[in-house]
């Protein structure tokens, strides 16, 4: 469980610092928009009431908190889930991403009421309108992480059980 503690605390604390950086010290707040590298990566200042990309973002003081305790709750379902599950070292790392962006976009909904939002990338002719944030990205990757890099192959009963693979028929030992 330590991994999980320790990639937690780095996503949350890079997530927190680039948007303390970039809004406040740079003060996107104030002027909306900075290119960074037009028209792969800029930042664009957004306030996320909702979930991704602003869905079901009514902004309603009730959603406010339902988000809230709903990434409460899968934060814990994932650690629970990864105390039982998560053997290998970047699924324990992938499940410790999860947990600490989504707890940093707790933290900013707290302090805010919604999740402050600054990147914006588009490309190819195709200009992107949507921003996010760090904490979207760890959220993302340890997501996906734990989906590629979880072991698939146990019981799932707790006796810790594995398949064994079958012994080609024909074929003498030694």
């Amino acid at each position: 469980m330590r991994i999980i503690f320790w990639a937690s605390f780095a996503a949350f604390a890079i997530d927190q610092i680039s948007k303390y950086v970039v809004i406040h010290m740079m003060e996107l707040a104030r002027i909306r928009s900075i290119d960074v590298l037009p028209p792969l990566m800029n930042f664009r200042y957004g306030e996320n009431r909702g979930i991704n990309f602003g869905l079901f973002g009514g902004g309603s003081e009730a959603s406010r908190w339902i988000l809230i305790v709903l990434a409460a709750v899968i934060c814990i379902a994932v650690l629970v889930w990864a105390r039982k599950n998560a053997h290998s070292q970047i699924s324990r790392i992938s499940a410790g991403l999860l947990v600490g962006g989504a707890l940093a976009n707790v933290l900013d909904r707290l302090i805010y009421g919604y999740v402050l939002d600054f990147l914006n990338m588009s490309c190819c002719g195709i200009n992107n309108p949507f921003v996010f944030n760090i904490a979207d990205v760890f959220i993302f990757a340890g997501a996906l992480g734990l989906i590629f890099f979880t072991d698939d192959n146990s019981t799932g009963s707790g006796s810790g059980s594995k398949i064994k693979p079958r012994k080609r028929a024909g074929k003498k030992a030694g």
